[in-house]
């Protein structure tokens, strides 16, 4: 390892001193609903007076800022490192930090692995998260550089959650990040079932559109824990294109109420 990477993991531990808990959000494959899922767990653990930050890892596709309405938000420069914009959440806020505040609208990201690796390593080591109970870090599908980065220069990262759907290629992409977790010595929190079935608004009945139950049996044969399945709500897009996280907007839903059921078992296991 060189010197660079040698004084960037020591500026990103200094860093992330002040943060207790840091968690990446992973999903072995795209159209899980994995940014939706990290963006709801930060904001359901900010509802129970956490302090929160939130890590839009996805360099190519930065979606988180539009998921909070925060399209258009401006990071500051502040002494040595970076403000993060924030996301007011009554008396407190969720820091957020995404490659989409440094770029035009539509602008593609057209960068090889070390360029993308830099901009994660600032990110954690110059953004001024200050002191924080959690630190979400919504990464991109699959097991390539940017997984590979944060679990790199985070020495001390407290784990992964993965999301899967009950399909079977989910499922055994997910298996993946497990195994990728395990590969780099990152704990694994546990497995998140998404979009596991639906009620039919008309006669109440479930609807297992995607089949149900494959993300508890993944996590039973790869010795992991089983966090729970968030059902389909329609009101989750419609939030979500809106710009406010939907366990704000339906804190009384199923869907949210298995939200804070697994926050509860992620801080347990914390």
């Amino acid at each position: 390892m060189n010197k660079g990477i040698d004084k960037a993991k020591a500026d990103i531990e200094e860093r992330m001193k002040s943060v207790k808990h840091k968690i990446m959000v992973m999903s072995g494959k795209g159209g899980v609903g994995k940014t939706t899922v990290a963006v709801n767990l930060a904001f359901a653990l900010g509802m129970k007076g956490m302090g929160v930050g939130l890590l839009d890892a996805d360099i190519h596709g930065p979606n988180v800022p539009k998921m909070l309405n925060l399209e258009g938000g401006k990071i500051q420069s502040k002494g040595e490192g970076i403000k993060p914009v924030s996301y007011s959440l009554g008396m407190r806020e969720i820091r957020v930090m995404s490659m989409a505040f440094l770029l035009e609208k539509d602008a593609p990201v057209v960068w090889r692995g070390p360029l993308k690796m830099k901009a994660i390593q600032q990110f954690l080591s110059e953004v001024e998260w200050g002191d924080l109970d959690y630190l979400i870090i919504d990464l991109p599908p699959g097991t390539g550089d940017e997984p590979l980065s944060i679990a790199q220069l985070i020495t001390n990262v407290n784990g992964s959650i993965i999301v899967t759907t009950p399909q079977d290629v989910a499922l055994m992409d997910s298996r993946r990040s497990v195994n990728f977790s395990k590969v780099l010595k990152v704990p694994v929190i546990g497995i998140i079932e998404n979009m596991s079935g639906m009620k039919c608004p008309h006669c109440g009945r479930d609807i297992n559109i995607f089949g149900s139950g494959g993300g508890e049996k993944a996590a039973r044969e790869m010795g992991v824990t089983f966090l729970g399945r968030i059902p389909i709500d329609p009101k989750i897009v419609k939030n979500s294109d809106s710009g406010t996280p939907f366990i704000i907007k339906n804190p009384d839903s199923e869907s949210s109420r298995a939200f804070n059921e697994i926050v509860g078992k992620i801080r347990m296991i914390e």
